[in-house]
C-alpha cells in the first residue's frame, strides 16, 4: 500500500512515541468533521519511522476510554520500505460532537487540528439533535416585528380568535407555541416565519436566484433576484420567479398546442421549502441559493446534513428535524409534510421525466442538482 504524499485534511502522521493525549485528540478532531486517516509510524515530513511493536489495543483502549463517547475505528498494519505503519482510518463520527476527557471539543482545519469555536460547537450539536438553533430567542428582537396577522391567520386553524384574545391570553399563545419565549422576545423559528423583516436580524436568511444562460456560473446572466421576508413569501416568490424563468417547451400537434412533459409545481416547492427548514441558520454571511442553468437547477443550503441522515437516505424518505420548530410551524401552513415523502416524490417525478436528480454534501453545503 502507498502511503500518502504529506498530511492534509484527512491524513494525519505521527511518530510511534506519539502521546495518548494527542492522539484521543486527532481521533476526536477527525471525528467531528468528515473523517480521515492517521499513519502511526510515519514522521511529519512524510519519513518512515516504524513501530517497534503491535499498538492495536494501545489505539482501540484509547477509543474507550479517552473519546467520549467512544467511538470504533478501523486498525491495520502495513508494510513500507521494510517496516511496519499504522493506518487509522476514522469515520464521520455518527455520534457527534466528540471530546476528550479534558473537555475538549476539536475539529479539523487544513492539515491540523484546533478547539472548536463557538459556533462551530454550534454546528455540531445541531447535528446531534442536542441543540435546536430556531429555538433560540433573540434578544434585540421585540414582539412588534412580528406579523400579527400572520400570527392570527396561524391560529385560526386551530379555531382560536387571536386578535379577539387579551393580551396576556395572547403573549401566552406566543410562548406556549414557541414563537416567542417567555420574556416575549422572539425566537429564531418564530420570527423566520411570522417576522415581519426577519433579515433585519437574521441577515443569513433569504433566498437569492439566479438564472445562467449556459451551463456554467460564468455564463450570462438572464435573471437575478434576493428574497427576504418570512418563510412562507420566501418560498412562494422563489417558486414564482422559477417558473418565470424556466420554459416548458411545446409541440403542435392536430391543431393543437402540446406542452412537454415537465416537473410540476410542488417539486420545486418541496425543495424549496426543504431548504428553508433544514438549513441551518447559526451559519452568517451565507443565503441559500437557488442557481438555474441550461440543463439544471441547483439548490444550495448552508450547513451539513445532520449525524443520522446520509446521502443515500435521503431518497427513500429519512428525515431529520435539525429545526424542529420551523418543520412544526410550516407543517401547520401547509408547507410541509413530516412524513418524509418530499425528495422521494422529488426523485419519482425526475425519474418519470427520464431526469436525475443528484444530493451532494461539500463543506458547510448541501446541494440538490435537479436535472431538466
Amino acid at each position: 500500500m502507498d502511503i500518502p504524499k504529506s498530511e492534509n485534511q484527512y491524513v494525519e502522521f505521527k511518530s510511534e512515541k506519539v502521546a495518548a493525549k494527542d492522539l484521543a485528540e486527532e481521533i476526536v478532531a477527525f471525528a467531528n468533521g468528515e473523517g480521515g486517516e492517521i499513519w502511526i509510524g510515519i514522521e511529519d515530513d512524510g519519513t518512515v519511522s516504524g513501530l517497534s511493536r503491535d499498538y492495536e489495543a494501545d489505539v482501540m483502549n484509547i477509543c474507550r476510554t479517552a473519546v467520549i463517547p467512544p467511538l470504533s475505528l478501523l486498525y491495520e498494519e502495513v508494510e513500507v520500505g521494510g517496516q511496519k505503519v499504522a493506518r487509522l482510518v476514522i469515520a464521520k463520527g455518527v455520534d457527534r460532537p466528540y471530546y476528550t476527557t479534558k473537555n475538549r471539543y476539536l475539529v479539523r482545519v487544513g492539515s491540523t487540528k484546533r478547539v472548536a469555536s463557538r459556533e462551530e460547537l454550534i454546528r455540531l450539536f445541531q447535528a446531534s439533535g442536542f441543540f435546536h438553533y430556531d429555538l433560540v430567542p433573540l434578544n434585540q428582537a421585540t414582539g412588534a416585528d412580528l406579523d400579527l396577522s400572520a400570527v392570527g391567520e396561524f391560529f385560526s386553524r386551530y379555531r382560536i380568535s387571536f386578535a379577539g384574545e387579551s393580551e396576556d391570553e395572547k403573549m401566552r399563545l406566543l410562548a406556549a407555541s414557541d414563537i416567542t419565549d417567555g420574556q416575549r422576545r422572539p425566537t429564531v423559528g418564530g420570527l423566520l416565519v411570522f417576522g415581519i423583516s426577519p433579515e433585519r436580524f437574521l441577515p443569513q436568511a433569504g433566498i437569492a436566484f439566479a438564472h445562467f444562460k449556459g451551463r456554467e456560473m460564468g455564463s450570462d446572466l438572464v435573471d437575478k433576484k434576493s428574497f427576504g421576508g418570512s418563510l412562507p413569501r420566501q418560498v412562494d416568490n422563489a417558486l414564482a420567479a422559477i417558473k418565470a424563468n424556466i420554459v416548458t417547451g411545446s409541440t403542435i400537434s392536430s391543431a393543437k398546442r402540446e406542452e412537454s412533459p415537465h416537473y410540476p409545481d410542488r417539486v420545486f416547492r418541496e425543495l424549496l421549502v426543504n431548504a428553508v427548514v433544514h438549513r441551518n441558520y447559526s451559519i452568517s454571511g451565507s443565503q441559500i441559493r437557488v442557481l438555474l442553468y441550461q440543463d439544471r437547477i441547483e439548490f444550495i443550503s448552508p450547513g451539513r446534513l445532520p449525524n443520522t441522515v446520509s446521502i443515500e437516505k435521503l431518497s427513500v424518505g429519512t428525515s431529520f428535524a435539525r429545526n424542529p420548530l420551523l418543520v412544526r410551524l410550516m407543517e401547520n401552513l401547509g408547507y410541509v409534510d413530516r412524513l418524509g415523502r418530499g425528495l422521494p416524490m422529488v426523485c419519482q417525478e425526475a425519474d418519470r421525466l427520464g431526469r436525475k436528480v443528484h444530493f451532494q454534501e461539500s463543506g458547510e453545503e448541501f446541494r440538490v442538482v435537479l436535472g431538466l
